[in-house]
């Protein structure tokens, strides 16, 4: 009898249930709200992207309806075949205007933006300089290109000002920041890599996936937020957040938008997005731009959030946005507690390690513009109550 060449994965999985780490996909049984249901579950969710609710948005459903009657369900090819359609010309044209640069270029997914893009602009004779906490997606992008990589300690701008320091002049470098750590919601350093991109001739580049629609004019970014316009090479941002829908987008300049026709492999060798989706990121940039209150309300819930928090004796670490982690250090604990939390009607995931360092394991929140503040005050009682039994709190 043949042996199963993939049983060291169940023995790997073992281990996992071992050290409580096991986890298994909670299912949304209805839309993706700010009180849903999960595995049957009547609960507030705490752990959704979904930052201003435009998943569920009448504009955005009513744009995307009108898309799959018009123009059918999906596109039937790659962007440099057949897959090119007026309407993704459109919402490329709209994202350039949006974030202030001469062009865009959509991608399946932010992952694929990030990836897509690092790994076709660097080849081998590169240096990438990057943040330690900087996304996977980056992380992977940086050895599929080849580049020498350079990492320095979290927003420690001194620290990649003496690793620019010692390479030579000439060389092509890449500094890369996250706009928003996505597990800590911290701000990247980006005035003072900006200014070390100028001084040492780098291309600058930031992810801003969990900053588009959240910072800045109408959620213009972390570009927008700190007056960085033409000073940032690479702006790399996502749909499948606040924006409500699904994909990622490079915008920056015209030269670097064409080159990544020619090479990105994700956009060369996938089938471009469903005219619906297209549609749905055009009505939420318009939502964005007539809307501003929402992003006010977000803001509001945050920092209520974020203050009931702390008064209840939570570490919530550095966080600056609406991503408010709860750190507990052990994986277990994190896992148990995020758990318990469920059972009392409140969904927030646990996250542990490769996700985060081991020994920074924690329950992740975000609060979004949708909740009201009576389900923000329940879900705080929720943590309250569980915490003081854990001894987390």
């Amino acid at each position: 009898m043949r042996q199963d060449p993939l049983a060291f994965l169940a023995t790997e999985l073992g281990t996992l249930r071992d050290q409580g780490l096991y986890r298994r996909l909670r299912v949304l049984d209805e839309e993706q709200k700010a009180h849903t249901s999960i595995d049957h579950r009547s609960v507030v969710n705490l752990s959704s992207n979904n930052y201003l609710g435009l998943t569920t948005h009448p504009k955005l459903r009513e744009r995307a309806l009108e898309a799959v009657r018009r123009l059918g369900v999906g596109s039937g090819s790659v962007r440099t075949i057949a897959g090119t359609m007026e309407i993704h010309m459109e919402l490329e044209r709209k994202l350039a205007a949006f974030k202030r640069t001469d062009a865009a270029v959509v991608f399946q997914s932010g992952f694929t933006a990030n990836a897509g893009t690092v790994s076709s602009i660097l080849g081998r004779d590169d240096v990438i300089v990057s943040d330690e906490l900087n996304h996977a997606s980056i992380v992977d992008g940086a050895r599929l290109s080849r580049a020498a990589i350079k990492v320095f300690p979290h927003r420690d701008v001194a620290a990649a000002r003496r690793i620019l320091e010692e390479l030579p002049r000439g060389q092509r470098m890449l500094l890369i920041t996250d706009g928003v750590f996505s597990m800590d919601g911290d701000l990247g350093a980006l005035p003072g890599l900006c200014d070390l991109a100028d001084e040492f001739g780098c291309i600058m580049m930031v992810d801003d996936a969990h900053a588009s629609g959240v910072f800045g004019r109408n959620g213009r970014g972390t570009i927008d937020h700190f007056g960085l316009h033409g000073r940032v090479d690479v702006q790399v941002g996502t749909l499948s957040k606040a924006i409500g829908a699904l994909g990622g987008y490079v915008a920056g300049p015209r030269t670097l938008i064409e080159f990544l026709y020619h090479r990105a492999r994700p956009f060369l060798f996938s089938t471009s997005h469903p005219p619906s989706v297209a549609a749905s990121c055009l009505a939420a940039l318009e939502v964005l731009e007539s809307e501003p209150e929402l992003i006010e309300r977000l803001w509001e819930n945050t920092r209520m959030f974020k203050s009931g928090l702390a008064a209840l004796g939570f570490d919530t670490g550095a966080s600056e946005s609406p991503i408010t982690p709860v750190i507990v250090g052990d994986g277990a604990l994190a896992m148990t507690l995020s758990d318990r939390l469920f059972e009392e009607g409140v969904f927030a995931q646990g996250i542990g390690f490769p996700t985060v360092p081991r020994g920074k394991a924690r329950v992740r929140t975000i609060v979004t513009a949708t909740h009201t503040r009576e389900e923000l005050q329940f879900a705080l009682d929720g943590f309250k109550r569980v915490g003081t039994q854990l001894g987390v709190i």
